[in-house]
């Protein structure tokens, strides 16, 4: 996918790739010479290296649903390249090939010009960064579909990691 080709699809909402575990639909919120970025509803912000992209789908016969409203004051990362992007990740809390058989989620170590190091549970793995399709961390925004939290009373505190049950007490979700 070239830049200018996304650039033209900025602020619409797409499908990457066409099914599978990497497919996606979200808002097509920016896009570099070797990359973008797609805000989907349960991910939040999702970086793409075009190169891995086998197709980009735009009002879709089956509808892609899209309920998020994107706040004046929601900021991204922002890079010339992708290996900037992923720079900007260290020290945070990622997930790597998101879906598929080599999935990877931890804390984002080191970047190199070759590689990328994540803390895994007890591992430290290396990537080779040519490898990694996609990257995502904990940027978020709330979807607008009011449904999805009236179906058990409870609402959910994304900064702590708390829930409340619907008589107003709090309990901690494992994760």
């Amino acid at each position: 996918m070239n830049k200018e080709l996304l650039l033209s699809l900025k602020d619409k909402v797409v499908r990457v790739d066409r099914g599978g575990p990497e497919s996606r639909i979200g808002q097509l919120l920016s896009a570099e010479d070797d990359h973008f970025a797609l805000l989907t509803e349960k991910d939040g912000v999702v970086y793409y290296k075009s190169q891995h992209i086998k197709s980009l789908t735009v009002n879709s016969k089956d509808g892609m649903d899209f309920n998020v409203e994107i706040p004046d004051d929601f900021e991204f990362s922002i890079a010339s390249d992708f290996k900037s992007v992923v720079a900007g990740l260290k020290h945070q809390w990622v997930k790597v090939n998101r879906g598929g058989p080599e999935m990877l989620e931890g804390i984002m170590d080191d970047v190199t010009d070759d590689f990328i190091t994540i803390i895994s549970k007890d591992e430290i793995i290396r990537l080779a960064l040519y490898h990694v399709r996609n990257i995502s961390y904990g940027a978020k925004v709330e979807s607008n579909d009011k449904n999805e939290n009236k179906d058990n009373g409870n609402s959910r505190n994304k900064d702590n990691g708390n829930s409340r049950n619907k008589d107003g007490n709090s309990r901690n979700r494992r994760r």
